[in-house]
C-alpha cells in the first residue's frame, strides 16, 4: 500500500518534469534551428543582433546598433552609396525636392553670432519684417549664440515642419533692445538656377546648380527670358555642379538634341539596359551651345554634358569633370531614413561609362583624387590629364573621346592664378574678406540701401579703398600681417571679390556674378567662342583633343 500510494503521489510529479524537460528540449532545439536556419538562409546579421539582443552581458540598444553598423557595410561598396538617418534627413531634407521647410534666410556664423546675410523674397521671414544683417540670439526662449554654436545646432532651431512656429530674438544693428519675432515656417525655395544674364550683346549666361526636380521648369523659364530678348546662344555654367536627379539632366539635353538621339542608358545587374532618347520637342534645337565644366561638374552634369559631346552639338570648355559615372536610388525607411544605394552605371550615347576607377571599400583614396590631379599640376596644364587611352569612343563626327575618367573638355582652359599668392590665400582661409564685407555692410547699411542698382551701388564701392581696410581689418581682427607687395599684387582681385560680396548682401544673385564674373578667363573664352559661331555643330566637328 505504502508503495503504491507513493506512486501515486510521485508519478504525476514525474510526468510533469518530463513534459517539462522535453518542452525546454524542444524549445532549445526549436531556438537553435531557427538560428540554424538564419544562418543557412545566409542571414548572419539577423542572427547576430538576436544573440546580443538575448544573451549580451548587458542591455543594448539594439536600434542604435543597427543605425551605427548600416554605414560601416555601405562603406565597404562604392564610393556613392550612402545612408542618410532619420535626424540628417529632418535637419537636411530632400536637397533635391527644390524647397524645403524653414523660416527662409541665408546666414553666416560671425564672432559666435548667427547673422542673417539675406532674407528670401516672399519667404516667411521677409513677411515677419526680419533684415539683413539681423543677429538672431535667442530661439524658442533658448540662447543661441556664444561659444561652439554650429550650423547643425541652428538649422535644428531653425527648419521643421511647415505650420510650426518658432520664436526669435533679434538684434538689429545700432539698436540695443531685443526684437520679438514669431515665425510660421513654410516652404522655402532652393532654386537650381542661381542667375540668368547677358554678359555680352546677343549671349545668355545661365548658373545651374544642381539638377533637382524643379531645374526643368526654372531653365525653360530662364531660356524663355533669354528669348524673349531675341537670345540664341547659350553658355550654361555647370562648374562645381555636383549633379543631382536624373531626370532633369535628360530634360535639358533634350532641348537642344534632335528627336531620336539617344541622351543616355543605365544598365545595372539587376536593372536591364533603359536608353532615353530626345523627344524632337526642345525649344533650342538650333541655337548655339557652350556648357562650361571643371572637376566639380559630376553625375548627373556629365549626363548632360557627355550627350552634347557625343552629338557634336556643342562646345564643352574649361577643365576635366569629375568621373561620376554611378546611378543611386533612394529606398526610404519606415523611420524616415533613407539608403542611397548604386543600383546601375549609366553611359554616354557613344558608349563610354565616365566613372573613374575605385576600388570597394577604400573611399579615402577615391576623395583624394582631386587633390591628386591638382598635385601632378593638371588644373594648370592640359598634357598633366592622365586619360585611359585604352578606353576610346568617337562621337558622332568621329572625334576620339575616352571612359573611365570624366570628361575632357573642347577646349581646355586652365585655373586662373593672376593675383593668387599666399597673403591672398590667408585671407580667404581666415574668412577674413567675407567678414570684412558682412562688417563694412552694417557699417554703410543706410547708405548702400539708397542705390538703386547693383551697378550704381559698384560705380561707388570702386571709389572706396577697400583693400585697404580690408587689410588693416585683417591685420586688427585676424592677426594677418600686412605685406604691400603681395597685396598690390592681389589688389585687383581682393577689389572684386569684396565688391561682390557686399552687392550680393542687397542684389542677390543678380547682382554678385556679373561682378565675380567680369574677369573669368573660362567666361571669357566662351564669349569669344560664340561671338565667332564656333559653337555652332558644324564648328564643334572641327574639335579634338
Amino acid at each position: 500500500m505504502d508503495f503504491q500510494k507513493k506512486i501515486s503521489i510521485w508519478l504525476p510529479l514525474i510526468i510533469g518534469a518530463c513534459i517539462a524537460i522535453g518542452i525546454l528540449i524542444g524549445s532549445t532545439f526549436s531556438i537553435f534551428n531557427s538560428r540554424k536556419s538564419l544562418f543557412n538562409r545566409g542571414d548572419k546579421l539577423e542572427a547576430v543582433l538576436e544573440y546580443i539582443n538575448e544573451s549580451y552581458v548587458d542591455t543594448v540598444n539594439i536600434q542604435e546598433l543597427v543605425e551605427s553598423s548600416i554605414p560601416q557595410i555601405i562603406a565597404g561598396l562604392d564610393p556613392h552609396s550612402s545612408y542618410i538617418s532619420a535626424k540628417e534627413m529632418e535637419l537636411t531634407g530632400d536637397d533635391l525636392s527644390g524647397h524645403f521647410s524653414g523660416i527662409g534666410v541665408q546666414f553666416f556664423i560671425l564672432n559666435d553670432t548667427i547673422t542673417i546675410v539675406s532674407v528670401i523674397d516672399e519667404g516667411p521671414s521677409k513677411t515677419a519684417g526680419i533684415e539683413a544683417g539681423d543677429r538672431i540670439v535667442y530661439a524658442n526662449d533658448s540662447l543661441l549664440a556664444g561659444v561652439g554654436i554650429t550650423n547643425e545646432r541652428v538649422f535644428e532651431q531653425l527648419r521643421g515642419k511647415k505650420g510650426t512656429t518658432v520664436n526669435l530674438g533679434i538684434k538689429r544693428y545700432n539698436e540695443n533692445e531685443i526684437r520679438y519675432f514669431t515665425i510660421e515656417r513654410d516652404d522655402v525655395p532652393d532654386n537650381s538656377i542661381e542667375v540668368v544674364f547677358t554678359p555680352i550683346n546677343g549671349v545668355g549666361y545661365i548658373k545651374l546648380s544642381k539638377f533637382s526636380s524643379t531645374t526643368k521648369r526654372e531653365f525653360l523659364s530662364a531660356i524663355s527670358q533669354l528669348k524673349s530678348q531675341n537670345i540664341k546662344s547659350f553658355v550654361i555654367d555647370l562648374r562645381q555642379n555636383s549633379g543631382g536627379l536624373l531626370q532633369p539632366a535628360i530634360d535639358l539635353a533634350n532641348e537642344f538634341l534632335q528627336k531620336g538621339q539617344l541622351i543616355v542608358y543605365t544598365e545595372g545587374r539587376a536593372y536591364k539596359r533603359t536608353n532615353y532618347s530626345a523627344l524632337g520637342t526642345g525649344t533650342c534645337q538650333d541655337d548655339q551651345l557652350i556648357l562650361l565644366i571643371d572637376e566639380g561638374s559630376a553625375s548627373a552634369s556629365e549626363v548632360f554634358a557627355g550627350a552634347i559631346q557625343d552629338h557634336d552639338r556643342g562646345l564643352i570648355i574649361g577643365r576635366r569633370s569629375f568621373g561620376k559615372g554611378l546611378v543611386q536610388n533612394p529606398f526610404p525607411f519606415q523611420d524616415n531614413s533613407v539608403l542611397r544605394l548604386t543600383i546601375a552605371r549609366y553611359y554616354t550615347p557613344s558608349g563610354r561609362c565616365i566613372q573613374k576607377p575605385y576600388e570597394k571599400g577604400h573611399s579615402e583614396d577615391y576623395s583624394q583624387d582631386l587633390m591628386n590631379r591638382y598635385l601632378r599640376g593638371e588644373f594648370d596644364s592640359q598634357d598633366s590629364i592622365k586619360l585611359d587611352y585604352s578606353s576610346i569612343f568617337y562621337t558622332d563626327a568621329g572625334r576620339k573621346i575616352y571612359g573611365h575618367g570624366g570628361i575632357m573638355p573642347d577646349v581646355f582652359v586652365p585655373r586662373d592664378t593672376v593675383g593668387i599668392n599666399s597673403y591672398y590665400t590667408k585671407l580667404m582661409n581666415g574668412n577674413a574678406v567675407y567678414e570684412f564685407a558682412l562688417e563694412y555692410t552694417d557699417q554703410n547699411r543706410k547708405q548702400l540701401k539708397s542705390f538703386k542698382s547693383w551697378k550704381d551701388m559698384l560705380a561707388h564701392l570702386n571709389r572706396q579703398p577697400l583693400v585697404q581696410d580690408l587689410v588693416s581689418f585683417a591685420e586688427t581682427n585676424k592677426k594677418i600681417r600686412r605685406q604691400p607687395l603681395l597685396v598690390n599684387e592681389t589688389q585687383d582681385l581682393l577689389q572684386r571679390i569684396i565688391t561682390s560680396y557686399i552687392i550680393r548682401n542687397f542684389f542677390g544673385n543678380d547682382g554678385y556674378y556679373p561682378v565675380i564674373l567680369r574677369n573669368d578667363i573660362v567666361l571669357k573664352k566662351a564669349l569669344d567662342l560664340a561671338s565667332s559661331n564656333k559653337a555652332i555643330p558644324e564648328e564643334v566637328k572641327k574639335y579634338n583633343f
